[in-house]
């Protein structure tokens, strides 16, 4: 009787573990936006990103704080946070996605895989729909993942005085980077 007790606890605590790896979180994920304009380019970096993915439901998601990005001259900082962002008042970046997971993702093999992401970015209070490459990687049981992808900032109503339009790019570039750990 108690040997039975104890297979059936084991038995329970690797279903447990086994289901525990299908999702995995980071907090120190790393996002970058990179403006190309005729008067200078601007690039910011945030690694605090907070992140996590669901491989039994193909779903990810992404939540950042905009006044974690940190620009080379803190002027831009500044200016980025009051008069486009307006970080008080938007204080987050989302992204609520879905992926289809391939079958030897599932099951955990190791290997490189691109995936179609689709999902709903919200910046400056404004929800869009996106569509994107993101890539997977697995191994040795550690997940990363990487994606890029262009913002119009115009689409989410980040407005830019006439006096600086030269110096900020209508479309960004964004790229994110992503080294998951298990969730438990």
């Amino acid at each position: 009787m108690k040997t039975r007790n104890i297979l059936i606890g084991m038995l329970l605590l690797v279903t447990f573990a086994m289901q525990s790896q299908d999702r995995f979180l980071t907090r120190t994920g790393h996002i970058k936006f990179y403006s190309e304009a005729p008067m200078e380019n601007i690039e910011a970096n945030n690694h605090k990103v907070l992140s996590i993915v669901d491989l039994s439901k193909g779903q990810v998601a992404v939540d950042l704080l905009i006044k974690a990005f940190e620009f080379e001259k803190k002027l831009m900082q500044e200016h980025f946070n009051e008069n486009y962002m307006e970080s008080e008042k938007f204080p987050k970046s989302t992204f609520k996605g879905t992926f289809t997971v391939p079958e030897a993702l599932k099951s955990m093999t190791d290997g490189s895989y691109e995936l179609d992401v689709k999902g709903d970015l919200t910046i400056h209070g404004v929800t869009k729909p996106i569509e994107t490459k993101s890539t997977l990687t697995l191994k040795g049981g550690k997940l990363s993942g990487s994606l890029l992808f262009n913002v119009n900032v115009k689409e989410f109503d980040i407005k830019i005085p006439n006096v600086v339009v030269k110096n900020i790019a209508e479309t960004v570039e964004v790229t994110a980077n992503f080294d998951y750990e298990v969730y438990k």
